[in-house]
């Protein structure tokens, strides 16, 4: 079984800054991938920030220089930076990951529960 949980999230007044963590637990052998989705109401899910393997890195337009995506192999854990914060951040931000298992062949594909960042005016 694999588990990724999300937190860090919570209210900010614009301009503010978050940090989000993913981590993720089980028989893992390795990620591939971790990417950030966030999903506010009444809108579809977009895609914040990816990183893959070999660090590089995918931002949305819209929070290019303002959120830093990272990661620790070692802590099977991915970080969302999240400076200079605006109300059109606000959503529910959810990590996913592509990982191996071990014992097992073949890419998995898994989410976490989700955290809510509020930023108000």
């Amino acid at each position: 079984q694999v588990q990724l949980v999300e937190s860090g999230g919570g209210l900010v007044q614009a301009g503010g800054s978050l940090r989000l963590s993913c981590a993720a637990s089980g028989n893992i052998a390795s990620i591939n991938a971790m990417t950030w989705y966030r999903q506010a109401p009444g809108q579809q899910r977009e895609l914040v920030a990816r990183i893959i393997s070999g660090d590089t890195t995918i931002y949305a337009d819209s929070v290019k220089g303002r959120f830093t995506i990272s990661r620790d192999n070692a802590k099977n854990t991915g970080y969302l930076q999240m400076n200079s914060l605006k109300p059109e951040d606000t959503a529910v931000y959810y990590c996913h990951a592509e990982l191996r298992r071990l014992y097992y062949s073949g890419t998995y594909s898994y989410w976490g529960q989700g955290t809510q960042v509020t930023v108000s005016s």
